[in-house]
C-alpha cells in the first residue's frame, strides 16, 4: 500500500514537434487539463498531512503523513460495508494511510487513484454477526458469518476504512504515538505519523466503510455468500 510516486511537473514534459507543439492550441489545452489533474492528486496527497480524521465513536482525531502504509496490494477502488453487533480485540493500533488503485483503474475518478484511509490493526479479534456487502450496481454481494454460537475470529487483522462508527471502549490507550514505534498489534507505520494504540478494544454496533482488509487467519463459521437486493 505504498504511495504512488509524485507525478512529474508539467514543465518537464518534452515538447512534441508534431501536433503537440507549443504553437498548437490543443496542446495548451491538454497541458492545462493535465496540470489540473496533477493539482488534484497533489492536493489529495497534501491532505494526508493536514486533514484530521475522526476515529471511532470516541471522537479522537489523528493527523497522517504522506507515505503511510496500509495494505500491500492495489485496491479495486470499490468500497465495501462491514457490520458486526460486537467486536472485541486485543492488541489495537490505528493510524492514517493512503491506499492506491491499479494504474488506469476505472474507479479512480478525480482522486488520482488514491484513497485517504484510517488503518486499524488488531492482533486478535472476535466479531459477532459479521456482515459484509459490496454494491455491484443493481445488486449486492452479501457475506454473513458468526451468527450462531461460534463467533468470527481473526488474527493479525487490518482494515483500511473511510468511515468507522460504533460504541467504543479502550483499555490502556496511548494517543499521539509515532506510528513507527507502535507495539500492540505488530504493525508499524511510517516515522512521523500520528497514531494511537491500546491493550484492548471493544466496539458495539460496529459499522465500517472499507477499501481493504487483511488477516493472517480469518475463520468464518456459518459462512453464507449470496446476492441480495440490499446490503448490510
Amino acid at each position: 500500500m505504498a504511495s504512488s510516486p509524485d507525478v512529474s511537473s508539467a514543465d518537464n514534459i518534452p515538447e512534441n514537434p508534431g501536433s503537440g507543439s507549443p504553437s498548437d492550441p490543443s496542446s495548451s489545452a491538454g497541458t492545462a487539463a493535465s496540470g489540473e489533474r496533477r493539482g488534484r492528486v497533489r492536493g489529495r496527497r497534501a491532505a494526508v498531512m493536514a486533514i484530521p480524521a475522526t476515529l471511532v465513536a470516541a471522537g479522537l482525531a489523528i493527523l497522517t503523513a504522506q507515505g503511510a502504509l496500509g495494505v500491500q496490494f492495489a485496491i479495486s477502488g470499490m468500497p465495501f460495508t462491514v457490520t458486526a453487533t460486537e467486536l472485541n480485540g486485543t492488541g489495537f493500533e490505528q493510524f492514517g494511510a493512503l491506499d492506491n488503485m491499479a494504474d488506469g483503474s476505472p474507479n479512480a475518478g478525480d482522486t488520482g487513484g488514491q484513497e485517504l484511509v484510517v488503518t486499524s490493526a488488531i492482533k486478535k479479534a472476535t466479531l459477532t454477526k459479521l456482515c459484509q456487502s459490496v454494491d455491484l450496481g443493481g445488486t449486492n454481494l452479501l457475506i454473513t458469518a458468526g451468527g450462531g454460537a461460534d463467533k468470527v475470529t481473526a488474527s493479525d487483522l487490518t482494515t483500511d476504512s473511510t468511515v468507522l462508527s460504533g460504541d467504543a471502549a479502550f483499555r490502556n490507550i496511548e494517543i499521539g504515538n509515532d506510528a513507527s514505534t507502535l507495539t500492540k498489534a505488530g504493525v508499524k507505520g511510517p516515522i512521523g505519523v500520528f497514531s494511537q494504540q491500546a491493550d484492548t478494544v471493544h466496539i458495539g454496533n460496529l459499522r465500517q466503510t472499507n477499501y481493504a482488509t487483511t488477516a493472517g487467519v480469518f475463520k468464518l463459521p456459518g459462512l453464507k455468500l449470496r446476492f441480495s437486493d440490499s446490503g448490510c
